[in-house]
């Protein structure tokens, strides 16, 4: 039996498929455990009970392996990125309590606890702490991931259906390397198989600039809006004013940041096979057909 962490979610959800279908039982701990359980029966739901971790153990009691996908894209209603460093300190120390006898941990590409971007420097944390466990290990690191259920790409095609106009922050010549959700699942339950101790990006075939992806994805949809260069403080504010509508986070400061200093690409070799060009095309007349909203998904779900 195994535990994956948001298996209603978006990661989290792919990593289960794939271990549902390998014939192993799975748990799930979710931030919405009355959330529609697209599993059924085969996967039972439990909270994150962060503030009482003998709850927390009891959900871990009798894992193999422990799936982590736990993380929070912005700080928002009270929570931050240095509380989500605290719950994954509480996360593995029930696992270990519990007697779960594997990690393997989703973290993103180039994370370290010394960069300057909270989101980074948080994964960064987490993966020395995964390290300081004393459980065995794995980490994968990703790098910009995509899939159906994906929100920045979704969100950035479902603009440019949307809008006449659309900003390319700075040069738009900085890279991008799209890796498919689906490949990333195969590599992380294939690496609680593999010696502990490693870290390893997670890596699709293409790379694109920002630019390019763009073009790209406008021609696949049929759309020809026109892309304006924008200083990156003048995107960041629109952003924000649209977001207000939306009543959601579009992007924020530290997410263009990320992407103007290249670190959604790696210089490890492309393990993953499935290429976003195609991926794009085959799914052109659902992506970006409605807005996905990160607040509402994660946020602002009720049962009633």
């Amino acid at each position: 039996m195994d535990v994956v962490t948001g298996s209603f979610g978006y990661i989290g959800k792919y990593i289960t498929r794939v271990l549902l279908a390998q014939g192993r039982a799975v748990r799930t701990i979710t931030t919405h455990p009355d959330k529609p359980n697209p599993f059924g029966a085969a996967v039972q739901a439990f909270p994150y009970s962060f503030e009482q971790p003998h709850r927390l153990t009891e959900a871990l009691a009798g894992a193999e392996t422990l799936y982590n996908t736990y993380w929070i894209r912005f700080a928002y209603d009270g929570q931050t990125f240095d509380s989500a460093v605290e719950n994954t300190r509480t996360l593995l120390e029930c696992a270990r309590e519990a007697g779960v006898q594997r990690i393997v941990h989703i973290s993103v590409t180039q994370a370290s606890p010394a960069s300057d971007l909270p989101y980074y420097r948080g994964k960064g944390w987490q993966e020395v702490l995964v390290k300081e466990s004393g459980m065995p290990f794995s980490i994968i690191r990703p790098t910009l991931v995509f899939g159906q259920e994906d929100i920045l790409v979704n969100n950035i095609a479902w603009l440019l259906r949307t809008f006449p106009v659309f900003p390319i922050f700075g040069s738009g010549e900085y890279r991008v390397q799209p890796v498919f959700v689906g490949d990333l699942a195969q590599i992380a339950v294939a690496s609680a198989q593999a010696p502990p101790g490693s870290t390893l990006d997670a890596v699709g075939p293409e790379v694109f600039t920002f630019q390019a992806m763009l073009r790209l994805i406008a021609e696949t949809l049929g759309r020809r809006p026109l892309l304006v260069k924008t200083p990156p403080a003048l995107g960041i504010f629109a952003g924000k004013v649209l977001g207000l509508f939306l009543r959601d986070v579009l992007l924020t400061a530290d997410e263009l940041k990320g992407l103007m200093a290249e670190l959604l690409i790696s210089d490890q070799a492309p393990n993953a096979p499935t290429r976003f060009s195609d991926w794009l095309a085959e799914n052109r007349s659902t992506v970006g057909s409605r807005y996905s909203s990160e607040i509402a998904r994660h946020f602002r779900w009720s049962a009633r």
